[in-house]
């Protein structure tokens, strides 16, 4: 047991391993145990690029994250926020405009327990963040923190960035998109990652079977059924790519990273 951000005690289920704490160890974090290390070194033993993934997949964020500050959206709901890793997405968006705020929300008992990182907004802007779980967006967008936080009139950059392969359904994983797209009003922007098993069939297939072991169901996902998460929206160049190819800057990999590697398709859309 541990305390959360409200005092409030939380079980991290340390004896088990935990997709975040995988997660933050492919990242070189620090917030993970053995049982995460041992299903991450079996992942890793199958699909040897899991570091090389997640990496390209938080690059990913930040550069999207960097544009949309840029085009003047000064709102972020992250849902799937994941362990606090620094840059968050918020010193992302405030290093930009030092207004921006930002909802952050996740289910997972180990982000809960440090959700304080998260909250560490500039005096101009504001974070907040919600314990929820996707397959419920009715509770995050009628949470009290949401809409004190945000102004859902209007746009709003909606984050989706490595989650959705942990919602197993597909049809389940596009009507709650569905319904968080409308949500927002026009100018609003989907921000979304997702694992593809398009690449690299085999590892990821394996890589699945680990975490499906673990006790997380991963459903990897064509790019056609990862297109449809963006229909009626506008796509921004480059469309639908693989994470690394998405708007790649000096700070990207060096040497260069393969598709096979990230196996993960992101884009970014607005809404007319």
């Amino acid at each position: 047991m541990t305390t959360g951000s409200d005092g409030a005690e939380v079980d991290l289920q340390l004896h088990r391993a935990h997709s975040a704490r995988m997660y933050d160890y492919y990242l070189g974090g620090t917030t993970n145990f053995a049982p995460d290390r041992e299903a991450a070194g079996q992942a890793m033993a199958v699909f040897p690029w899991a570091r090389t993934a997640a990496r390209a997949n938080r690059a990913f964020m930040q550069r999207s994250t960097r544009l949309l500050a840029d085009r003047g959206i000064t709102q972020f709901l992250d849902i799937g926020a994941g362990i606090p890793t620094s840059p968050n997405l918020h010193e992302v968006a405030q290093r930009v405009n030092p207004r921006a705020r930002v909802v952050y929300t996740d289910n997972d008992p180990i982000v809960y327990a440090h959700a304080q990182a998260l909250l560490h907004s500039t005096e101009q802007g504001r974070t907040a963040y919600v314990q929820a779980d996707v397959r419920e967006p009715e509770a995050i967008l009628g949470s009290p923190e949401l809409r004190e936080t945000l102004d859902l009139a209007r746009p709003v950059a909606l984050s989706l960035v490595a989650l959705l392969h942990f919602v197993p359904g597909t049809d389940e994983a596009h009507a709650i998109v569905d319904r968080l797209k409308r949500e927002l009003p026009s100018g609003s922007a989907l921000v979304l990652s997702h694992g593809t098993p398009d690449f690299a069939p085999a590892e990821t297939e394996r890589v699945a079977q680990v975490y499906a072991a673990a006790g997380t169901i991963v459903r990897m996902r064509t790019r056609e059924e990862v297109a449809r998460f963006f229909d009626g929206w506008r796509l921004l160049d480059p469309g639908l790519v693989a994470t690394h190819r998405w708007r790649p800057d000096g700070d990207d990999a060096d040497p260069p990273v393969t598709d096979a590697q990230t196996s993960a398709y992101a884009a970014v859309a607005v809404k007319p």
